[in-house]
């Protein structure tokens, strides 16, 4: 007995020569009712990311509330040194000088929203991940060259271990591989 054999399934994955033959193969996977695809190209192609229904990202969401929050964060940090635990009376000036605040407030609006785009995209993507199941698949080195790879994943619904080989070589892929995890 192999030992992909005492793994459990995690996928199974077609091979394809071009990006519009997985276009097609996303297409006719989602008629066919599969919601788990997963789809590895050589480079970003927006049609396939806009095919397996990835429109939104929370991205822009993180990075505002890291503005927000460095925003509060850089003004209470002034006003707390200024006003509550250090207040010095420079020149007459009112110890609550909001406007001097301002310079130093959008510093740590920039500064904490980068960071949240930082972190939210390392969250976002599951990064960091050293060890994903299909880099099991020997030809899937091929993924960063010149092939392009649709995974439907074994906790679909309509998951089918015998039925979905016979559906995606229906696609006319190079290759089907079963993904053990």
């Amino acid at each position: 007995m192999s030992k992909a054999a005492t793994k459990p399934e995690f996928a199974l994955m077609a091979e394809f020569r071009s990006s519009r033959e997985l276009l097609h193969a996303i297409e006719q996977s989602q008629a066919a009712g599969y919601t788990q695809l997963e789809a590895y190209t050589p480079y970003p192609i927006e049609e396939v990311w806009e095919a397996l229904g990835q429109h939104k990202s929370k991205l822009p969401l993180i990075v505002l509330i890291g503005g927000i929050v460095g925003a509060f964060t850089g003004y209470l940090l002034q006003y707390w040194v200024s006003v509550i635990n250090y207040p010095v009376n420079v020149g007459g000036r009112p110890l609550h000088s909001w406007v001097s605040f301002i310079p130093v407030t959008f510093e740590t609006t920039i500064l904490f929203a980068a960071g949240a785009a930082v972190l939210g995209m390392f969250a976002l993507n599951r990064l960091p991940m050293p060890y994903h199941p299909v880099f099991n698949v020997p030809r899937f080195a091929l993924a960063s060259r010149d092939r392009y790879f649709l995974a439907i994943g074994s906790w679909d619904p309509k998951y089918d271990r015998r039925a979905t080989e016979e559906f995606l070589l229906g696609l006319d892929p190079f290759e089907v591989n079963e993904v053990a995890s």
